[in-house]
């Protein structure tokens, strides 16, 4: 029976690659004890998938893997969750197993956060300079293709943005986003405030997805 898992990834956790993390998952499951369906022929490959690769050095208390047990239907989604947990690497915690029908293509959205660290103490009309910036009608960022860079509009991706200062040296961007079909990476809100507006570029941003969505903002599980 398919089921769903819900994972953060935080810490020194968040410089695991997402390959790393698909080989460290299938290593917890047989560590757990717990057989995985495996897909047939001459290269079988276990049937365990996250939803939204996640970018290094991204924060995530949102993650969604999908995956398949085999003649284990007496263990309970606590007793998946347990096993998995003991001999998780630091920074990667399941934080719930459950079953779910809902297809991984209503997954639009994603709630995000920006933190923008200034060493120096935030700019004079940092806030109001970006909070312009994303009030216009376009914004035009490079983005990298299968075939090189391109250019995208990432105002028809953000959903609603908002700006807040959360101490002398940081402001914090919280976002909703487009997550599928289009996707905006969070990442292009800090390039967007590097390219129109370069008094106000951070030291240091710090990117955290909170939050996965349906089309009608509704909690994706």
């Amino acid at each position: 029976m398919r089921k769903r898992l819900l994972f953060e990834k935080t810490g020194t956790g968040i410089y695991i690659s997402h390959l790393d993390l698909m080989r460290l998952f299938q290593r917890v499951f047989k560590r757990g004890g717990l057989n995985l369906k495996h897909t047939q022929g001459f290269s079988p490959r276990a049937v365990v998938s996250i939803a939204l690769p996640l970018s290094v050095g991204v924060e995530s208390v949102c993650e969604i893997l999908d995956f398949e047990l085999v003649g284990q239907d007496e263990l309970t989604h606590e007793e998946i969750k347990n096993r998995l947990n003991a001999t998780m690497p630091a920074g990667i915690r399941v934080l719930e197993v459950y079953d779910s029908d809902v297809k991984i293509k209503h997954l639009t959205h994603l709630d995000c956060t920006v933190t923008l660290e200034y060493d120096a103490g935030v700019p004079a009309g940092a806030q109001e300079a970006i909070r312009a910036l994303f009030a216009r009608e376009s914004v035009m960022v490079l983005k990298r293709g299968k075939n090189g860079p391109v250019e995208q509009d990432i105002i028809p991706m953000i959903q609603s943005v908002k700006l807040e200062r959360i101490s002398e040296q940081e402001l914090a961007l919280h976002a909703v986003v487009c997550a599928q079909n289009p996707s905006l990476n969070p990442a292009q809100l800090v390039a967007a405030i590097e390219g129109y507006c370069p008094e106000c570029k951070s030291d240091f941003a710090k990117i955290r997805r909170n939050e996965v969505r349906t089309s009608d903002g509704t909690v994706f599980r």
